[in-house]
């Protein structure tokens, strides 16, 4: 996926904290090459997305 800016900034734009929520999705979607469509959910599209988790266990991406 090239577009990973604007499948972020979609999938960010509801975010508390969308620069934070921007990084994080452009990591992701570098990673999977795949965005969930919407502003959440939707994980069964992008399940590398999905399965992404922080050390401390909690979901990586947006």
């Amino acid at each position: 996926m090239d577009d990973c800016g604007g499948a972020c900034a979609s999938r960010c734009k509801l975010s508390s904290r969308p620069n934070l929520c921007k990084r994080a999705c452009g990591t992701c979607c570098a990673r999977c090459s795949c965005v969930p469509p919407g502003t959440s959910g939707g994980y069964e599209t992008c399940p590398c997305y999905a399965n992404m988790t922080t050390h401390g266990g909690r979901r990586k991406c947006p």
